[in-house]
């Protein structure tokens, strides 16, 4: 600018000279009023530019901020239902659309706990029983045929190992038998998680709290492995419960064959009309962006059972620092309408 009043000054000088400075002086008065009104004006503009840029941004951030909210089933807190807040955080139209929003999505929701409760039919008798009747035939099979083999098999590992107690550690025959029975006791375990992922899918008249405690307690019989739990007692629709109890099931079967855990955590907690559970252990972990990691197909499964009872669920692993596995489940508000 320094610049441009300095050239301007010369040009100034060079038509005015003549007429005197007092006429040098009054030229250059005007045409800096001037140069001073078109620069204010570019200011005033640009400082408009900036504001409204600045602003229109933060009204995206506040706005993807309450949808990722909505998307993790949390439709009850403050950040989406004070109507007043939200109008001045991201205008009053939006704030009328996001409140539309979010009652369409807890009626859905509704909708869908409703019809999961719904039996289906095949050939006159329900799905389910079906799917049961086939886990028991199974499990029995498994456990009558194969786990008893392997038990067997471990007996006599057993009784070779005792013979050869006197020899080498460094014998051949020893260190055969050493690998066998490590294979075995592998193939023990994931007998014992198979077992316990084609127990019944329903609680057989229990609240959910007690069956996931009949579960854990069982898992401490068959593995060596710490299990801590806190659980409220809920109280849910009967096949939302049926549907959580069979999640655990497979979380817990999933950790008995995949995770080699140590330490297993289990919550149940009710927050803002949402059930929370959460399923965390110090295994292995693994790369949940890679579809063919270990245990991803039953983490599949999961994430579909929740969204049919119109939950989510969210798995967050890593590599050698364990599995934490968090569903959200809505309690739907029997005969709330929509407005």
């Amino acid at each position: 600018m320094i610049i441009t009043l300095g050239f301007e000054a010369i040009l100034v000088w060079m038509t005015q000279r003549a007429r005197g400075f007092d006429s040098f002086i009054n030229s250059m008065m005007n045409n800096m009023i001037g140069l001073y009104a078109l620069l204010g004006a570019l200011t005033t503009g640009l400082l408009a530019v900036v504001i409204t840029y600045i602003a229109v941004h933060r009204v995206e951030r506040q706005m993807a901020s309450r949808l990722s909210v909505m998307l993790t089933n949390q439709l009850n807190v403050p950040a989406l239902t004070d109507t007043r807040r939200n109008s001045l955080a991201i205008g009053r139209e939006s704030a009328v659309m996001l409140e539309q929003l979010r009652r369409r999505v807890e009626q859905l929701q509704g909708e869908i706990a409703r019809y999961s409760a719904q039996p289906v039919m095949v050939g006159g008798e329900q799905k389910e029983d079906i799917l049961i009747q086939e886990r028991h035939r199974i499990a029995r099979e498994l456990h009558d045929s194969v786990s008893q083999q392997l038990f067997a098999a471990m007996m006599m590992l057993s009784a070779m190992r005792s013979t050869l107690k006197k020899a080498d550690d460094d014998d051949p025959l020893l260190k055969q038998v050493k690998t066998i029975e490590r294979v075995v006791n592998s193939a023990q375990s994931e007998m014992r998680a198979l077992l316990l992922h084609l127990r019944p899918t329903n609680l057989a008249g229990k609240h959910l709290r007690e069956g996931i405690i009949g579960l854990l307690k069982e898992l401490q019989t068959k593995i060596k492995i710490r299990i801590t739990w806190e659980l409220a007692d809920v109280t849910l629709p009967a096949a939302t419960e049926d549907n959580l109890f069979r999640i655990v099931q497979e979380l817990l079967s999933n950790t008995l064959r995949h995770a080699e855990a140590e330490e297993l955590e289990v919550y149940l907690d009710e927050s803002a009309n949402t059930v929370i559970l959460r399923v965390v252990d110090d295994g292995v972990g693994f790369d949940t962006t890679k579809s063919e990691a270990a245990g991803s197909y039953g983490l599949g499964n999961i994430k579909e059972r929740a969204a049919a009872i119109g939950g989510t669920a969210r798995v967050i692993s890593f590599p050698g620092q364990g599995t934490s596995v968090e569903v959200r489940v809505p309690i739907a508000k029997e005969g709330k309408q929509d407005d």
